[in-house]
């Protein structure tokens, strides 16, 4: 291996813990990313990894070398990225993730698009709610709800959805339908909602008199996939709020029924989030810029 590839090796290596892993990323043997980093090590002169049964973690001097690495990395994807062949027509394995119902029903839609503007990409695409380590697992990209906590990525907002409360008519007939916010207190219940990473149970908000107000509703039931959010609500299992698009059929053929729409549900924030040392990369730069402008298509109205 020249020194590039073994500086994006070590790289690989620290970041996932893993020699086996980072030499699957690579697409390199084993034997040989073991080699290239014992040569490394012997050329510096120092130790750069404790290597256990379990986990390869860097020493004192291999965190200092992996900082200097990352920098000597983002200089050179800034510098090719200069170039205007390279930044109009990226190429390699770009790995993202986001839930399935914005794979199902806004991205992977489209996604012929995508390919038609840049064909040397190739997409590796997973789903689920759960929070992504993108660095260990080698994720360049994911699209998530909220707020952004993690000071290590950056952000890329890319729509505020709408969102909306409702239920069935099933439901509305056993409990009644609500007048006003308050009423949701009097024995309604909801379809609870809860989030893969922390087990937090997300309450149904409303803005009332100016002030976002959450209600925490009793429910039987508890999810955390948008779908199946979705599926509870539709057999009768309490109230939701989900984004508008995700319900627009059945709200237009009457399968749900929207509750409360004199007071205004607070949207969704949508954001795009790839690493730092990453944000110079052009397959995430034009994949981000695409998604930015597919959302803004799709939301428009």
């Amino acid at each position: 291996m020249d020194r590039l590839d073994t500086l994006v090796l070590f790289t690989r290596i620290v970041e996932t813990g893993s020699f086996s892993r980072a030499a699957e990323m690579l697409d390199i043997p084993r034997p040989t990313a073991t080699h290239a980093i014992k040569d490394l090590e012997a050329r510096l002169g120092v130790r750069l990894l404790d290597r256990t049964t379990r986990q390869v973690r860097a020493t004192h001097d291999g965190q200092a070398y992996y900082e200097r690495c990352v920098h000597v990395l983002s200089e050179l994807d800034d510098a090719e990225a200069s170039f205007r062949q390279v930044a109009s027509n990226p190429r390699g394995t770009l790995r993202v993730d986001m839930s399935g119902t914005h794979a199902m029903h806004i991205v992977l839609p489209v996604i012929d698009e995508f390919r038609a503007r840049y064909p040397n990409i190739e997409l590796v695409v997973s789903s689920g709610d759960r929070l992504v380590d993108l660095v260990r697992e080698g994720v360049d990209c994911v699209i998530r709800a909220g707020t952004l906590r993690d000071s290590n990525l950056i952000a890329r907002p890319l729509v505020v959805m709408p969102q909306v409360l409702c239920a069935s008519p099933e439901y509305l007939a056993r409990f009644g339908t609500p007048r006003h916010p308050d009423e949701l207190l009097e024995g309604h219940q909801m379809v609870k909602f809860f989030a893969s990473s922390g087990g937090i149970d997300y309450p149904l908000t409303l803005m009332v008199d100016g002030v976002a107000k959450d209600y925490s509703l009793p429910g039987w039931i508890s999810v955390n996939d948008a779908e199946n959010n979705v599926l509870c609500a539709l057999r009768g299992c309490g109230i939701v709020q989900v984004p508008r698009f995700h319900v627009e059929h059945e709200l237009n053929d009457g399968r749900l029924v929207e509750l409360l729409p004199e007071w205004e549900s607070p949207g969704m924030k949508i954001s795009a989030l790839y690493p730092y040392r990453r944000q110079l990369s052009p397959r995430v730069r034009v994949f981000v810029d695409w998604l930015s402008e597919l959302y803004a298509r799709r939301f428009s109205a």
